[in-house]
């Protein structure tokens, strides 16, 4: 006689733990990887493009060589994070936890990787480029899941979108728009990735110099707790 195992809980739009965590872990470790690796960005690499227009025209960090790789390496970990769900299509109701776990592998590479290259000293040494594409590869993981397994949250990597939403749909309130139910429950929806983004960022500042690439033991306390989360079963 065959089993089948419980079906696991998929994050629905109004799930807050999944967001402030998933937002958490975002905010705080593009913070630590801009403060720990001459102002990499590992989650948002688009913005690496302004750090490498500032380097040339004779401003901001050091680093091109790592900020140049980094979207190429991003592209190739998204790819090969799709590929993974494509592969194991038979079983999407855990493709959530199972990317929650190869970023939480990846977080701990981006640590070991960073205890041994040792103090960055060097923005375009071999060891210090490995390092950050290894963050890099990680949040690239994140961006894609976003954009899959858990696409019924709100955004959870970059901001900029969800600050510009509750923004307008503030103005709506305000203004007396019919559609105000509508608006504000988007923005109880929106603002807690926001305020878990920030609060990620703060830590982040707060942690890196002290701790080091220690620092990086609290995503990765979040990403546990998302990962068990994740395991509780759900009705049929």
């Amino acid at each position: 006689m065959s089993t089948t195992s419980p079906p696991v809980a998929v994050p629905e739009a109004g799930s807050v733990w999944p967001q402030l965590l998933l937002s958490f872990v975002a905010g705080y470790v593009d913070t630590f990887s801009f403060v720990m690796l001459f102002g990499l960005f590992t989650a948002h690499v688009t913005g690496n493009f302004v750090l490498i227009g500032a380097a040339l025209a004779g401003h901001g960090h050091a680093g091109v060589l790592g900020k140049l790789l980094a979207l190429p390496v991003f592209i190739a970990a998204v790819a090969a994070t799709r590929w993974y769900q494509h592969r194991h299509a038979g079983n999407e109701r855990d493709s959530g936890r199972a990317l929650v776990l190869i970023q939480l592998v990846g977080l701990g590479l981006f640590m070991a990787c960073g205890h041994l290259a040792g103090a960055a000293r060097d923005a375009d040494s071999a060891a210090t480029i490995l390092t950050g594409l290894v963050g890099v590869a990680a949040m690239a993981v994140q961006n894609a899941a976003a954009r899959s397994a858990f696409v019924r949250l709100s955004p959870t990597t970059v901001m900029t979108g969800n600050v510009t939403q509750v923004t307008m749909d503030l103005v709506d309130l305000l203004h007396g728009d019919t559609a105000r139910e509508v608006a504000a429950a988007r923005m109880n929806r929106l603002w807690p990735p926001i305020v878990a983004f920030a609060a990620g960022a703060i830590t982040a500042g707060a942690c890196s110099r002290a701790l080091g690439f220690d620092a990086l033991l609290l995503p990765g306390l979040a990403l546990s707790m998302l990962w068990f989360l994740l395991r509780r079963p759900v009705a049929p």
